[in-house]
Order: C-alpha cells, then structure tokens, then sequence
C-alpha cells in the first residue's frame, strides 16, 4: 500500500531500439556541478536504474593516482587478493567450456594472492599483449583503448585469466591518503555521511560500508547480481583501461530471477551471465555503457548489472543507503525475500531501522511512514514473543547494547535476531555463546532447556524512541496554510 515504486508497463512489447535506452549520463564541468543537489535526484530517481557521471575525478580534482598499481604495491604489496579465474570472452557472449553454445552459469574459480603478485601479473599480461599484437605502440594509448584494438582475443582460443577482486581498503591507517581523497566527492556519494543509511549500521560491513578495490586485466568480469539488501552503489574507474556495463531496471529482476532458475544457478548466491537474446526476447531493456577512467558510475536502488573489463584498469567501489522511500522498501523487500530463500541479509534491516529512527530527523513523508510502520511492527514482534516466554515461565534477563556492539544474526539460519536473543553455551577449548532465532532454539531444545533468553532493550525504551522520534512528523511541526490560499498562517495552539 506504501509502495513508491515507478510503475512500468511491460506488456507494451518494444521495438528493438528501446531494448536498448541510451544510458542516463550526466557531464560535470565543475565542482558546482557535483554538489548540485539536481546530481542526488537525478541519481536516485527511481526510474533512472544506472547513471554515469562523466568527467567527475577532472572536476573534484580526485588524484585517481593514489589508486594506481603502482602506489598500490608501495603502500602495502602484502596486502590479500582474492583471485578469480576466468575465461576470457567478447562481453555480449558467454559459451560453455566447450564453445559450442552460449550459457547463464558463468564459472570461475576462486584463489588468494597478494597486491605486489597480482601486480606483476597484471603488467606482464599488458606486455604480453604487446608482443601478440607484433607492435610496441603507445602503452598508454593501448591500455585506454585509445591504440587500436584492446578488446579481449577469440573466444575459441580459452584464454584464462586472473581478476583480482575483492580488496579490502577498510584500514584508516594503512590507507589514510586514499580514503581523505574521497572526501572530496558530494555527501551523498561519501563512504560515510549521516544522510547514507549504511553509516548508522553501527560497525563495518565489508565493501558495503568500506571501500573495495578491484584490479582488471581484458576480459575481467562482475557477473550479474544486485547489491546486498538492494542498497545503491558507486563504482569509479581509475583506469588506465575502460570497462563494459549492463544494467536492467530493479522492475525486471524476478524475470531474470526466473530465467537463473531455469539455466540451474541460483540467482541470489549463483555466478550467472545473461544471454542477452533472452532478454530481448523477454521484452526487458538492457541499458549498455562504457566507462572511462575518471568516470563513476552510480548504481540505483535494486538495479541488475554486470561489468567487464576492456582493458587494463583498477576500480574502486562501496555502497550507499540515500534515506529515500524508494531505497528503504527495496532494501526490506529484498530482506523479506532473503528469510525466504535461507540467504544472509548483510545489512541488519530492523537494527539499521532503529539507528536511523534514532539518530536522524526524516523529512521524506513516505520513508517516515514505512520506517515509523516498520518499527511498530518489531515493538509488536517483541512484546509478543516476550509476554509468551513470560507466560511459559521463563526468565528474560536484560543485559543492554554497548557501543559499537553489532547487531546479531542466527547462527543456524542467518536471520536478524533483534533484541531478545536466545543464546547457548558451546564448551570448547573456551566457552563460547551463540545467538539464535526463537524458532531455531526451540528446534534444538523443545521448552528451551540449556538456553539463556536475553534482552537487549526494555519495551519501553523501544516505545520512547518510537515516541520521540516518530510520534509527530517534522512536517506537522509547522503551522498549516490558511485554507483561502491568502498566504496568511494559523496561528498555532498555544504551548500547555
């Protein structure tokens, strides 16, 4: 009833052009330009699924050097990469290890190395290239793909790679220049600001709330997925080289889902490459770009894509949670839709909800009605589940949230545990306590023998901030209009 989604009509079938819209793209000239708040709602209009901001390193000034290879392994050639191997392949196909049709599961496998290795490998993979291509040129016109042809070799000959993904830059101290760069970007593209959802989890989430770091060589790939819990996303090419995008609205993702299904991986956790036919076939339009070094790409809400590289390039990436309605209900829906498959949501919806309700004055209508709709919902589910462990005789003991405490999830099924937690002790080398669900604990002992029920916030505190922050809306803090439109205000009640 809440919903605030775009409505698409997908039965109209489309011709072949509108398959493939041209992509939202933005030019900054300037700072002014960045920091123009036409940048945020353009970026997170629900119907602009992906956007490219072209020309934003030039104009912030972002010295994209501090992310180069070469500083990379000066700063820390130690430092994990996670590996995947892959075959390299044209971007618009995905054949079967035999190369004789084009498939959905897109395999790679997966192996640790570190910066200064990968480093080499990436170098020495850009020599040899050179020397296959029987010419010298211009390094850094190839690289850029501005010396001829950079694009991967023939599909038939199997060339295995090596994308180094996954790189953790979360360390303040270790990467202190790199992260002061990004301070330099508008607010609402920050890693961190009180506008972004993801800074009020209260701890780190890996590459959601910290920065990842990705180093490329041709034919790298993302495979397809959205990003956990639906939350936006921004991703910079520092380049030398560019890299290929897809991108489907958030409308066409259970269509897609659908077709992971059919092809035997699974959509959620799977490793999957769409066959681009199939998705025309399907009436879905499929926005196609390249990105260019300087060039960052927003992600919207819930937006489908998947990338590869054309050239030889690093990318940095992290998510974003903008406090808009559109963003809050993808990202509850998809923590609906993960209990429902058995998957991990990595950002803890109810425990997030509550910061946020806490911490920031919410000045969108809509997201204030599904926030203030969400938490009267977990003040129900407490004081339901407390009353019948009360009634059942069992002792609830308080022990309240200290700072920086992360909020707590099964450890059989996943799920978000809030507030009143069921917790065992498993006696090992030392004792050690696991959290579970009300429903998982009752599983492994029937009347809850052997397990401790804590509580980490009295009914009443949750009903204070629920009333604090939630019980009259910031808008109706102003005086109405006088209804004959005169301009003239009521005067408002006078204070009790």
């Amino acid at each position: 009833a809440q919903s605030v989604k775009p409505r698409i009509d997908a039965r109209e079938q489309l011709p072949r052009d509108k398959l493939n819209p041209p992509t939202p793209s933005i030019y900054l000239e300037s700072k002014r330009d960045a920091f123009s708040p036409v940048l945020l709602q353009f970026c997170t209009d629900p119907k602009n699924p992906i956007t490219v901001i072209r020309g934003l390193a030039g104009s912030l000034r972002l010295n994209l050097g501090l992310f180069s290879t070469k500083t990379l392994v000066e700063a820390s050639g130690e430092h994990a990469v996670e590996v995947r191997t892959q075959v390299q392949q044209p971007s618009d196909q995905n054949w079967d290890l035999s190369g004789t049709r084009q498939v959905w599961p897109c395999e790679s496998s997966r192996s640790h190395t570190t910066i200064a290795k990968y480093a080499q490998y990436q170098a020495s993979s850009f020599q040899e290239s050179l020397q296959v291509r029987g010419h010298g040129g211009d390094m850094l016109g190839t690289l850029t793909g501005r010396g001829g042809d950079t694009g991967p070799p023939d599909q038939k000959s199997h060339q295995i790679i090596k994308f180094g993904t996954n790189i953790d830059l979360s360390d303040a101290k270790r990467w202190k220049p790199q992260l002061q760069e990004l301070l330099k970007l508008p607010a609402f593209m920050r890693v961190s600001s009180t506008g972004n959802m993801l800074s009020h989890v209260g701890h780190t989430i890996l590459g959601m709330n910290t920065v990842q770091l990705y180093m490329k060589v041709p034919g790298s790939r993302t495979p397809g997925h959205q990003e956990n819990n639906n939350f936006c996303s921004v991703n910079i090419n520092i380049g030398p080289g560019d890299c290929e995008w897809f991108a489907v609205h958030e409308h066409y993702w259970e269509t897609i889902s659908a077709f992971c299904d059919r092809h035997g991986v699974d959509y959620l956790t799977g490793s999957w490459w769409p066959i681009l036919e199939d998705l025309y076939r399907s009436n879905i339009p499929v926005y196609r770009f390249v990105q260019r070094p300087g060039d960052l790409v927003w992600i919207n809400a819930g937006t489908v894509h998947w990338v590869q590289a054309t050239g030889w390039c690093n990318n940095i990436a992290w998510n974003v949670g903008p406090l808009t309605a559109y963003q809050y209900q993808l990202a509850l829906e998809r923590y609906e839709w993960n209990e429902v498959k058995n998957v991990k949501s990595i950002v803890p919806m109810i425990h997030v909800s509550w910061n946020v309700a806490r911490t920031v004055k919410i000045s969108d209508p809509d997201l204030y009605k599904m926030i203030k709709y969400c938490l009267l919902q977990s003040i129900k589910h407490c004081q339901v589940q407390r009353e019948s462990l009360v009634r059942a005789g069992k002792k609830i003991a308080y022990q309240g949230r200290v700072k920086d405490e992360p909020a707590y999830y099964c450890n059989e099924c996943d799920v978000e545990v809030f507030n009143i937690l069921f917790v065992t002790s498993e006696t090992g080398g030392r004792n050690t306590y696991l959290v579970h669900c009300e429903g998982c604990a009752r599983r492994r002992a029937g009347g809850l023998a052997g397990v401790i029920v804590l509580e980490q916030y009295k009914t009443e505190e949750l009903m204070q901030i629920y009333d604090a922050h939630l019980g009259t809306p910031v808008w109706a803090l102003s005086p109405p209009r006088c209804p004959q439109g005169g301009g003239a205000e009521l005067s408002p009640p006078p204070s009790r």
